[in-house]
């Protein structure tokens, strides 16, 4: 058995962090080897097998879409069924369902978030759900916020991960109690939504311009110990009290969707995981430390900078969001079988 601190080291510049790395305090940071990280990503990954059926790899919601953003509530959802969810729900506008069903015979689209009935609707589709991705083109409507908002409670009673993402981390940042120590909830923000949420729950404190490791910490710490991905030239994920670093190879290129894609593989990541979990049928030492979100979450990263690393490395400065997808199956073959 490896300690978690086996080796420490100073963090040499501001946001030049080691590829994969584990954080003890904010100052200095204990590495792991990258292969056993990938170890622990790889046993959550479940293997296809003759007596399954269809639904046990996954039954994937995601809320998201409204008129003007029809793009990210799919790229979520054809992300999270490329790399193996079963079936997969999109919970938009009545006004974006038919575009959003253009896209995909695949996906299974339901026009009814900002319908006046939509606790009734959606509340026979949420038992059947193992994991929700929240916000992607969800948009600033009220009525949008508050149903999603409403899904977050629902799901919360009903134990089921949530992924949030783009809009829906609008929601924590208006209301933080709705996630307060939800421990199966993943927050994904950008580096401006990590601002914005930053200021408003830590109550004016100032974050510390040297340390972004540090100042993750402390807002996870003040949501309950949610999980939180903070995206950028490196993914700080940390739970308050364990911290991984993904700064694997992506690329330089900034296109819209790429936040989507990410946010879809991690909804049917953290179902893989938190399945795992309850089975107790894992004995990856670094699963059993780190716990099922932090793991799925690290997972999701790695495989989503690899389908970009490859897509750029097709495409240029010409790639989308679309490449991207295009290079999850190759993606993750390489990484996890």
């Amino acid at each position: 058995m490896f300690a978690l601190s086996s080796v420490v080291a100073h963090i040499v510049g501001k946001y030049r962090i080691p590829s994969s790395v584990v954080f003890g305090c904010p100052k200095h940071v204990s590495y792991q080897n990258a292969g056993q990280l990938l170890e622990m990503a790889k046993s959550i990954i479940p293997p296809l097998t003759y007596d399954l059926h269809k639904g046990m790899m996954g039954k994937i919601g995601v809320v998201g879409g409204c008129k003007e953003y029809t793009g990210a509530p799919y790229f979520a959802a054809i992300s999270s069924f490329k790399i193996g969810g079963d079936l997969l729900h999109v919970f938009c506008t009545g006004d974006s369902a038919s575009v959003i069903k253009s896209y995909s015979p695949e996906l299974i689209v339901h026009p009814i978030l900002d319908s006046d009935t939509f606790m009734t609707q959606v509340d026979q589709w949420l038992p059947t759900l193992h994991a929700i991705v929240i916000g992607p083109g969800l948009g600033g409507s009220n009525v949008n916020l508050k149903n999603a908002e409403s899904i977050i409670k629902m799901a919360r009673k009903r134990d089921i991960p949530l992924v949030i993402d783009a809009d829906g981390v609008n929601i924590i940042k208006e209301n933080p109690e709705v996630i307060f120590e939800y421990t199966k909830a993943i927050i994904t923000p950008n580096m401006a939504e990590f601002n914005r949420l930053f200021d408003k729950v830590m109550d004016g404190e100032k974050q510390n311009e040297n340390d972004p490791i540090l100042n993750v910490k402390m807002l996870s710490k003040k949501l309950g110990n949610v999980t939180i991905v903070r995206k950028g030239e490196n993914d700080i994920i940390t739970n308050g009290k364990h911290v991984l670093v993904c700064g694997n190879e992506g690329s330089p290129r900034r296109c819209g969707g790429q936040g989507d894609v990410l946010a879809g593989t991690m909804g049917t990541m953290t179902h893989w995981s938190h399945t795992i979990s309850q089975k107790g049928s894992s004995n990856n030492e670094l699963f059993l430390a780190f716990g099922p979100t932090i793991t799925a979450a690290y997972a999701a990263c790695l495989l989503t900078r690899q389908s970009n690393k490859q897509a750029f490395a097709q495409f240029g400065r010409f790639m989308t969001a679309s490449d991207m997808i295009g290079q999850l199956p190759t993606a993750f073959e390489q990484l996890y079988l």
